[in-house]
């Protein structure tokens, strides 16, 4: 059990404002899921956004994770940086984001690792990523392809 609830401390997330965040807390926030590391398409007319199974080149869909987190950004260009500053504005993080659900004033899942204390929490709830990939950005020949990919339910 951790040890904010043994303690019955409330834990950072809600004490304190993405802004406020050390370092380390702020990338506890992420859950694993792997779902922000999937292509997104965005219809020119609508601006509705459509979410796809086609994987970044560096997302490892064993671990949900960045193959080279640290490097990410030099390696894929467009690959977005979550900031305080930023977070609210993305319109395509997941419903399920605790980024997104923090910076609207939302409580996290009981499946989040922070508060289920188990890594493998996300993925035990069906919430990520893993096993649903059906392809990686560098397998895509054409820009069509991608609408093979698209989760017709969203993420």
């Amino acid at each position: 059990m951790r040890r904010d609830v043994e303690s019955g401390e409330k834990p950072f997330w809600q004490t304190k404002s993405l802004g406020e965040m050390s370092p380390d807390e702020w990338e506890s926030l992420c859950d694993g899921c792997g779902k922000c590391c999937m292509s997104k398409l965005i219809d020119d007319d609508t601006d509705e956004i459509h979410f796809t199974t086609v994987a970044c080149r560096l997302f490892n869909e064993n671990t949900c994770r960045c193959a080279d987190y640290l490097n990410r950004q030099a390696i894929v260009p467009d690959c977005v940086r979550l900031t305080p500053e930023n977070v609210g504005e993305i319109e395509w993080l997941p419903s399920t984001c605790a980024y997104r659900l923090l910076a609207e004033g939302r409580p996290l899942y009981d499946w989040h690792p922070l508060v289920s204390g188990d890594p493998a929490s996300v993925h035990e709830a069906s919430m990520s990523m893993r096993g649903r990939v059906s392809a990686h950005e560098q397998e895509i020949a054409h820009e069509g392809e991608y609408l093979d990919h698209i989760i017709e339910d969203g993420l």
